[in-house]
């Protein structure tokens, strides 16, 4: 039989066209049946779901057309389940079932499909249908017929959508070529009539078959119902993604091919998941476990593009890109235990984080070098890189106990002392050996109050003492209130509550004008640190400190109620800030001696006041008569006067019937120049009055800068304009910390902070920051970090290292705080002090000097239980601060690398050792 073969001759005799027609007849008869069965086979039975799967198309191939009630029935029984497998856990065979067969058997399947397709090789002439019989016609109808009950019949299971697809198509061709064939009775009678006989046996044989096949059917659409069934509960907690992937599966199901990309696809993303959870090597709380495995998803791709600095990002825009078309080939392709520390797409996390230039540092001094008595106080032993692995912790076995302060705390350096006259006793004398022990908790010790609640009470066991509230209740500083320490507000200089006491300054003078002209200022001999407490309704930042001494924890009461305070004394050594910065300087009843040995202590206020700046002193000299305060108010106006301090004003407070006298530091030396007598002296040109490491307190005034470009000269601008304001005096000439020229390096650490804060720290680090609320940046530059938290109930300690370029004064510009350190000793402050420590390439540095052990000690001991800690460095020092954090039982949250840089977070927990550290 040949398309466009030429039809027979109506010439033949009537008997021969009666019996042609009768075969005819049949033929029709038998084609149609067997048109019927196969497009009853391959017609997939009615869908009753939103979303199927490859696995479920596959298996509706098996359903035969007899079975489609039963099963819609069983689905409407079911509700109409939703199918919602992941076609990513499929098995490869159910997308690809080619890919396990010989050659042998795809060439025999391909055979099959060109016998079920009815694909018959066509004469380009058209001349070989004259020669074909119409016995050889219906034999070869007959066995395709036959062969596509039984193919249709014996797929297994595992047979893919393309296959499905073919045998539609088979069922269409056929449709198609059965009208030429019928068209086409070209065989003689006797030939027609034994075609009848055999069609007859042939229709017996097939009804007999089918009746089996569908037995069986039966039984194997049973077994799939089941199938189905077990499942439904695992698709229907399918992720909205999944639903969303599968109807687009479900559209494109013509198309074997489109399936097959599909599914492939879904396989990459589960891959590109996993490899992103073995990358983060995280385990999270349950509280935050979903937001931050979302977080680690964006954090493969862009996290640390999130990190570069503006100038970076203007130079890779194309590169970033180039590197969103190219990511999903590159994570599928790159190895999972490569991937945290190698990509090739994208900038390299070491270009994309802000590093210091080299060049810069000829342009920046730094405390070491400024400080003439600084001395060496570590040795390099072997560099700090000794493994930790099998590090045993032990407590410390220190009289001090829970409130063990390394630096404040030394027996054994506090016995050598010859003199105390100065306070040196209250000072810093650090161990030889930084300590490597814990501190245990105090008995009874929960997590803090959150602020602003803490301002006003904290747990008793979490400070447990009293002699305070003895000694000072009745002046409101603290009292004992069942299993709360409360603090009314009060102190002894305002006993009615320090916002009645602030308001009084303020009217007192009224350019003060607090929140505004007035933003940094320093609270001498702090106490409880009430009046920096409610100075931060007005928007005032307040450095408050006193020395460890007998008015037991004053300090570590201040920081408990989360209000900024450091432990430090005006002994014999500069304060650990640099010369003008502070707005005002306050002190009540701080019980210094101002006037004693030529104003020693008062020179030093003077050093670190700005010009213009007030120190407003609330003491008894000021309203009482009594000898010795008539006495010491003598001494302290002829000081000031010499210092050609202004007396602004003296009030009286009738409410709290106190005083306060309000000095004003000159914004010139006109003064200074007329005075008739030099004392106290100016000091020396030489004489750096920004070098305070280790260097003991001078007698003497430094000049007030004159020059319109030089620190000091001009007030800085109103707050909060003065945060993001760069400082006049930093000029295009000099290099900033990161190369670019330092007013560009300003602005663009600024633009890079934020970035990071908002789109990372903010919600990808599993951090509740309504719980935050002391927070120190361990090695802050321009204080980016600091100023991005503004928005939030935070304040941020910034803390410049001594041996790093000397920022400090660039801090205090914008209207933030900070101090001096070096890490490789203790810190001045109460265990348990913090509730975040953020640390940006601080170890790698530290390592050239000191081991990590200790520091990481350290970081144990001033953070609360529960409190944070993220660290930004070198893969390197990464590794070895996760391992330190680890054996301290810190659960290490996220860790993540890339090109030799990397990001941890994790969080302390309430783990302390049992045993105690032998004593020295």
């Amino acid at each position: 039989m040949a398309i466009g073969g030429k039809s027979r001759s109506n010439k033949r005799s009537s008997s021969v066209s009666y019996a042609s027609t009768i075969t005819t007849v049949v033929f029709v008869t038998l084609c149609v049946f067997g048109v019927w069965m196969l497009t009853s086979n391959s017609v997939a039975p009615p869908q009753t779901t939103t979303t199927r799967t490859a696995a479920d198309n596959n298996a509706d191939s098996t359903f035969p057309s007899s079975n489609e009630e039963q099963i819609t029935k069983n689905n409407d029984d079911k509700d109409k389940a939703v199918f919602e497998d992941n076609p990513g856990q499929l098995p490869d065979d159910a997308i690809k079932p080619d890919e396990g067969k010989s050659e042998e058997d795809k060439g025999s399947e391909s055979e099959d499909k060109g016998t079920e397709g009815g694909a018959v090789e066509e004469d380009p002439h058209g001349l070989q249908g004259k020669e074909s019989t119409e016995e050889q016609e219906k034999q070869s109808e007959t066995q395709i017929s036959e062969e596509s009950v039984l193919t249709q019949n014996q797929q297994p299971e595992e047979n893919s959508q393309k296959e499905l697809e073919d045998n539609r198509e088979t069922g269409n061709e056929e449709t198609n070529r059965n009208p030429e064939a019928n068209n086409n009775p070209d065989s003689e009678e006797d030939q027609s009539q034994s075609a009848e006989q055999q069609q007859g046996n042939e229709k017996s044989k097939e009804w007999q078959y089918n009746q089996e096949s569908e037995d069986q059917q039966q039984r194997e659409d049973k077994q799939k119902i089941q199938e189905v069934e077990s499942h439904e509960e695992t698709q229907e907690t399918t992720n909205e993604k999944s639903k969303e992937d599968d109807q687009e599966k479900e559209k494109n199901d013509t198309t074997g091919l489109e399936e097959e990309r599909k599914g492939n696809k879904q396989q990459s993303q589960e891959q590109q998941e996993l490899q992103t959870q073995e990358i983060a090597q995280t385990t999270f709380s349950d509280e935050t476990k979903d937001k931050q495995k979302e977080i680690l998803n964006a954090t493969q791709t862009d996290a640390f593009n999130i990190l570069k600095p503006a100038s970076n990002q203007e130079t890779t825009e194309k590169e970033t890109q180039s590197e969103a078309q190219n990511q999903e080939t590159q994570q599928q392709d790159t190895p999972k235990e490569e991937i945290s520390n190698d990509s090739n797409s994208g900038e390299s996390l070491g270009s994309s984080i802000p590093k210091e230039s080299s060049e810069s540092k000829k342009s920046w001094k730094t405390q070491k070098t400024q400080s003439e008595n600084e001395k060496e106080r570590r040795k390099d032993e072997s560099n700090g890189k000794e493994s930790i692995y099998g590090y045993t912790w032990q407590l410390c076995n220190v009289t001090a106990g829970p409130d063990y302060i390394p630096c404040l705390d030394n027996e054994k350096a506090l016995k050598k002392l010859h003199s105390t006259k100065h306070f040196e006793h209250r000072e810093r004398h650090c161990p030889e050996e930084a300590p490597t022990c814990l501190v245990p908790l105090p008995e009874g010790y929960k997590r803090s109050i959150p602020w602003p609640q803490s301002r006003d009470k904290i747990w008793y066991h979490n400070v447990p003492h009293t002699k305070l509230a003895q000694v000072k209740g009745h002046q409101n500083w603290v009292k004992v209130s069942g299993e709360f320490l409360t603090f009314p507000g009060g102190g002894t200089q305002f006993i009615h509550g320090a916002r009645h006491y602030i308001d009084f300054v303020e009217q007192s003078v009224p350019d003060i004008k607090w929140g505004k002209h007035t933003r940094v200022i320093l609270d001498v001999g702090c106490g409880v640190a009430s009046f920096g407490g409610f100075l931060f309704d007005r928007d005032v930042l307040t450095m408050s400190f006193a020395p460890k001494d007998e008015h037991e924890a004053q300090v570590q009461f201040a920081l408990e109620r989360g209000i900024p305070a450091i432990s430090a004394v005006m002994g014999s050594q500069r304060l650990p800030f640099p010369s003008r910065v502070f707005d005002v300087v306050h002190c009540a009843r701080c019980r210094v001696p101002w006037h004693a040995e030529g104003g020693l202590l008062l020179l030093e206020l003077n050093r670190v006041l700005r010009p213009g700046g007030y120190f407003v002193w609330s003491a008894t000299p000021v309203y009482q008569n009594l000898e010795e305060d008539v006495e010491i108010w003598n001494a302290m106006s002829a000081l000031t006067e010499c210092m050609c301090w202004e007396l602004v004003t003296i009030k009286k407070d009738q409410l709290n019937s106190i005083g306060a006298a309000i000095y004003r530091k000159p914004t010139s030396n006109e003064c200074y120049d007329k005075r008739k007598e030099n004392n106290p002296p100016m000091c020396e040109n030489s004489d750096d009055a920004n070098a305070i490491w280790h260097v003991p307190l001078q007698a003497c005034m430094h000049r007030v800068p004159v020059n319109q470009a030089e620190r000091g000269a001009r007030w800085p601008a109103d707050w909060p304009a003065r945060l993001q304001n760069i400082p006049y005096w930093l000029n295009s000439s000099q290099m900033g910390i990161y190369g670019k020229p330092a007013p560009q390096d300003f602005a663009r650490d600024y633009e890079h902070w934020t970035r990071v804060v908002s789109k990372l720290y903010m919600s990808g680090l599993g951090i509740s920051w309504s719980n935050v609320r002391n927070v120190m940046d361990m090695r802050a530059v321009y204080g980016g970090f600091a100023a991005a938290l503004k928005d939030i109930q935070v304040w941020v300690l910034n803390v410049v290292n001594f041996d790093s370029p000397d920022t400090l004064p660039i801090i205090y510009e914008r209207g933030l705080f900070g101090i001096y350190h070096d890490w490789c000793e203790s810190f001045s402050t109460y265990p348990r002090s913090y509730d975040l420590l953020h640390a940006d390439h601080l170890f790698s540095k530290l390592t050239k000097r000191c081991k990590l052990e200790p520091v990481m000690a350290e970081v144990d001991r001033i953070v609360r239980p529960g409190g944070k800690l993220i660290v930004r460095d070198e893969s390197k020092a990464i590794g070895e601060v996760e391992n330190l954090l680890k054996s301290l039982h810190w659960e290490v949250h996220l860790t993540f690398s890339k090109d030799d840089e990397g990001i941890l977070s994790a969080q302390k927990g309430d783990w302390r050792p049992t045993t105690y550290q032998a004593s020295s």
